[in-house]
């Protein structure tokens, strides 16, 4: 029978133009990566890193070549061996007439066929192995945690340093035999060892031996696999508690079970060698054998512990489990810092306003004012001097020791915001040599406003407004080197070329607006040229053609912007930057400038982390830190999963020439130390050589805050029973002034002393509510004692009155006078803003601040803080709306007088069923049926006469668009309305009748 024709050959042509097309494939991959390499180390050397670099770079090689290699030799030496043992003579059948054409086709290039299959497994192997360098660095330097497993005994640096590699490599061990096993079976049926058809056995004796051997590996590594499981149970799930790690069923089943098995696959390993060429020399008993393996996993690995889950633990979970969950609450609370959490019991049993709070020095007056969220428009708008120049959506808050008193200011850093420059300002030599660069800090006190609700700067003040009232006459927070190179604002592509031709050439960079002409652009601009030590050289022209090609930019080679003198500066985002310095780092989502020494120095809080910490809670960084403010000035973390993490690293990046340092804050952190010993020991400076000034500036970082908070709402209970029971649980409120739509309240940065607190401390607070209600449960505040961190938990009894955020902002807005107040800042051109609501214990009780912004609807209107929410109590029996916070103690603390007197303040006026309360003021109230009224005379028609006088000057303003002068008189109008009310109780008291409102709308309609 005369076989098959083999395949046709390509052409001489059709292989050249392959091969050409694959030449330049490969060359410009290559140029790409030798480019990006090129530059990468042009980068490490600027900011003194290569070491990292290098580090980096080498492990991933010898891990792509040491996968490769290693994948590459078992599949190919497998695949090779599988043709050495084909049989010499094989049967006549169809199916083998069926494959000589296959045969004759690789038969003569086999080698050359079985080296490319080995080539593209070991390319697949290396890709997967080079992305494991972290696990491998950690494998190799790790050490111990001096904290044992409670099950095993073994240290907890078992689990963090080692088990993630050996489970990786045990999972390439297991990819190589299965792909070893099939393609040397797809080579034996090739090749007639193994047959389906014919006379005789359907299976040679050598492949027998050679198949059998690799099912015997792939089983042994099936031991290995149960062995390493028994560790691996202590970082799983248990559905049955909610908590993670080996529960009683686990333990007291599956872990026997899976010892076990271990040892029947060794059995089971041996038994198929030893059947299928020694004694039997068949596939049965082998077979049988592999049977066996697989009714034993499904018997005593699963029915087993199912059986007992079901019918010991289940009928008495809460005692059976009870050793289990203490587990994991105590290494949960280890693993995520919370051990050091501080409880202790608030009463909050006092409901009415102390007399104490008029005269209180540390809480009342440090009442945070400004919202960094809210008063980013005003700094724009103020402070912004041109378009180009940008706070971002969020400021920042720190602190600052001014004229020897210490307070919280509201700080942000005018940059350069790229998107904003116009088409002409747009253009290649503007975008990248003139525009370079932003200037200033710009801060204002937290607790002080001025000029109808603006900001009192103190910082950043370049002379562009003249208003005495409205800034500082001095700088009080001066940096000597306020030009913004590297800043928030900067995005990948966003890098700048500085220096200039020659020393007498003119500078040709923007710098700010000079003379005295501000914001109306008709004085000098000012030009600077960039001498700080960042940058990377590109006056050679190799330089300048390898970023040409790196940004696809011609300019570089054809623009004389581009010199001898030249810099390059890019990677301008303080987070990006120490991110590429430390890539083993999680960067906390908030980075903040502070100004030190001089500098301006952006603080990017570091954390290492782990997922294989035994018994510890697991959670998704970017679900725990997501709340109002994230992606409104707060950067989304990556959806990273850990249970194990600490703030080990302060990062700080120089605003002017992105000289990055990384400062070791914890020193006892493992997951560092070995970090460190991966680059050469000198990656991190040793905490005691951070400089005071910066310590200085410190605070505590809010994404770590907003994990341990979470944490600490179910966490807090450290008994079992209770733990189970769940009946103490806690939950994080929503945003107070929008419950229904499911963000949650961010915490606040705040300068206060807390019960137990010596002093006032800058410290990060939340508060939580009971699991399913609305009222306070505690308050948590973490900040730093010393420079070490420290946790609060003020825990509320179980059963306080005591309304937490959401119910209070709702008492609040809608108390009956306060809601037409409210209604009088709100119209059809200007909407009412809520700020930060903030919860501070005072005197065994709770005071409530939350400022009231009004913000008009014309363009470029920017908020402005009209009035202060206070509350006292339980949130709705004190309640004032006072025109500042001082205005509005006195009134709490009157209105406590008042109540000891017996004379109850007005009870809080709910809305009428089906409708709902005026979402921050939006809707105006109805205006009311006009009546006749008699004429008023003497006091009080003087003071209606002001009430009217004032309502138009309310609706003048409005349509004038002038919001300073609608500020002004919405003053005007609360006065009047005062005065007003006044002459009412005045008449009365002298025996008149009640007198009608003055004849008008109370709420200007514009």
């Amino acid at each position: 029978m005369r076989s098959s024709s083999p395949l046709p050959r390509m052409s001489r042509r059709g292989r050249v133009t392959i091969g050409v097309l694959i030449g330049v494939f490969v060359l410009f991959t290559l140029l790409g990566w030798g480019v990006q390499a090129w530059t990468d180390w042009l980068w490490f050397s600027e900011v003194d890193y290569t070491s990292v670099f290098r580090g980096v770079i080498v492990t991933r090689l010898l891990l792509f070549l040491a996968a490769a290699v290693a994948m590459g030799l078992i599949v190919g030496g497998n695949l090779w061996l599988a043709q050495r043992l084909r049989p010499r003579m094989r049967p006549h059948s169809p199916e083998q007439a069926t494959l000589e054409r296959y045969r004759m086709l690789l038969g003569p290039r086999l080698g050359l066929w079985i080296a490319a299959a080995a080539v593209v497994v070991g390319l697949f192997a290396g890709l997967s192995a080079q992305s494991r360098w972290s696990q491998w660095l950690l494998f190799l330097n790790g050490g111990d945690f001096g904290v044992q497993d409670p099950e095993f005994g073994v240290d907890v640096g078992f689990y963090v340093f080692q088990l993630p590699f050996w489970r990786f490599v045990l999972g390439l061990g297991f990819t190589a035999v299965v792909l070893a096993l099939i393609g040397s079976l797809a080579v034996h049926y090739l090749f007639g060892g193994v047959r389906l058809q014919g006379v005789g056995d359907r299976m040679s004796g050598a492949a027998r031996a050679h198949l059998s051997t690799l099912v015997a590996v792939f089983v042994l590594l099936k031991a290995v696999a149960y062995v390493l499981d028994r560790r691996s149970m202590l970082l799983e799930y248990n559905d049955g508690v909610g908590v993670y790690g080996a529960g009683y069923a686990d333990i007291n089943a599956l872990l026997p079970a899976k010892e076990i098995l271990a040892y029947i696959s060794v059995v089971v390993a041996i038994a198929i060698i030893v059947f299928s060429n020694a004694w039997m020399r068949n596939l049965v008993w082998p077979g049988i054998s592999l049977a066996l393996l697989g009714v034993s996993a499904v018997a005593i690995g699963g029915i087993y512990p199912w059986a007992v889950q079901t019918f010991e633990v289940k009928p008495s979970a809460r005692d059976k489990e009870a050793p289990y969950i203490q587990r994991s609450i105590d290494a949960t609370r280890a693993s995520y810092g919370l051990d050091i959490a501080e409880n202790s019991a608030y009463p909050a049993s006092n409901l009415t306003p102390p007399e104490s709070l008029a005269t209180d020095t540390t809480v009342v007056p440090n009442a945070r004012l400004l919202d960094p969220q809210l008063v980013s428009e005003t700094y724009t708008q103020l402070q912004q001097v041109r378009g180009f120049y940008d706070f971002g959506p969020k400021l920042d808050i720190d602190r600052y020791t001014v004229d020897g008193a210490t307070r919280d200011y509201v700080v942000g850093v005018r940059e350069i915001n790229y998107g904003e420059l116009t088409a002409q300002q747009s253009n290649w030599i503007n975008r990248h040599t003139v525009y370079t660069h932003g200037y200033g800090v710009v801060a204002a006190p937290a607790n002080q406003v001025v000029c109808g609700g603006q900001p009192l700067f103190v910082s950043g003040f370049l002379g562009e407004r003249s208003q005495e009232s409205c800034t500082s006459p001095t700088d009080q927070i001066p940096a000597s080197q306020p030009r913004i190179y590297y800043g928030e604002r900067m995005q990948a592509g966003d890098y700048a070329i500085v220096g200039k031709p020659s020393e007498d050439a003119n500078p040709a960079e923007f710098d700010r607006p000079a003379g005295e002409s501000g914001e109306g652009g008709e004085g000098r601009e000012s030009y600077y040229t960039y001498t700080g030590a960042g940058g990377v050289d590109v006056g050679s022209f190799s330089r300048r053609l390898l970023y040409a090609i790196k940004e696809q930019e011609p300019n570089f080679l054809l623009s004389e912007a581009v010199n001898d003198n030249s810099k390059l500066l890019y990677v301008r985002n303080p987070r990006d930057r120490v991110e590429k310095v430390a890539p083993f780092l999680t960067l906390d989502g908030d980075p903040y400038p502070a100004v030190v020494d001089g500098r301006v120095q952006w603080i990017v809080d570091g954390y290492t982390t782990s997922a294989t910490y035994p018994y510890a809670e697991r959670v998704n960084l970017q679900q725990e830190t997501t709340d109002e403010l994230t992606g409104r000035g707060t950067i989304q973390l990556a959806r990273e999963n850990v249970n194990y993490i600490r703030n080990s690293v302060k990062a700080t990046v120089d605003a002017y020439d992105g000289t990055v340092r990384l400062y070791e804050f914890d020193e006892n952190d493992p997951v560092l130390k070995a970090w460190n010993k991966a680059f050469g020991g000198d990656l991190v400076t040793p905490r005691e050589e951070i400089p005071q000034a910066l310590a200085d500036h410190f605070r505590y970082p809010a994404d770590l805050f907003k994990v341990q908070r979470n944490l600490l709402t179910r966490f807090h209970v450290t008994n079992p029973g209770d733990f189970y029971s769940g009946q103490d649980f806690w939950q994080v409120p929503n945003v107070p002034d929008a419950p229904d739509s499911g963000v949650k309240q961010p915490p606040y940065y705040l300068y206060t002393q807390m019960p137990g607190q010596e002093e006032p401390t800058f410290q990060l607070t939340s508060a939580v509510t009971p699991n399913g209600r609305q009222n306070l449960a505690a308050l948590i505040s973490a900040s730093y004692q010393d420079g070490r961190p420290r946790l609060q938990v003020l825990e509320l009894p179980d059963q306080t009155r005591v309304s937490g955020p959401v119910q209070v902002h709702q008492q609040m807005t809608n108390n009956a006078n306060i809601r037409q107040q409210l209604n009088l800042l709100s119209s059809n051109q200007a909407q009412v803003q809520y700020g930060n609501l903030l919860s501070l214990p005072f005197g065994n009780g709770m005071l409530y601040v939350e400022p009231v912004y009004v913000k008009s609807n014309q363009t470029d209107a920017y908020p402005l803080l009209q009035k202060v929410l206070l509350s006292y109590g339980d949130g709705g029996s004190f309640v004032v709306l006072a025109d500042n916070p001082a205005d509005g103690i006195k009134q709490l603390v009157e209105q406590g007088k008042q109540a000891a007197a017996g004379n109850p303040p007005p009870a809080t006026e709910e809305p009428p069923a089906g409708e709902e309360p005026p979402p921050g003021g939006e809707e105006p109230a109805p205006t009311p049926t006009p009546t006749e009224a008699p004429p008023l005379t003497g006091d009080l028609g003087v003071a209606a006469d002001r009430v009217r006088a004032a309502i138009t000057e309310v609706r003048d303003a409005q349509a004038s668009g002038d919001f300073e002068r609608y500020g002004r008189a919405l003053k005007t109008l609360d006065e009047a309305l005062t005065a007003f009310q006044q002459a009412q109780q005045a008449a009365g008291a002298n025996g008149a009748t009640n007198s009608p409102a003055p004849t008008g709308s109370p709420s200007p309609t514009g």
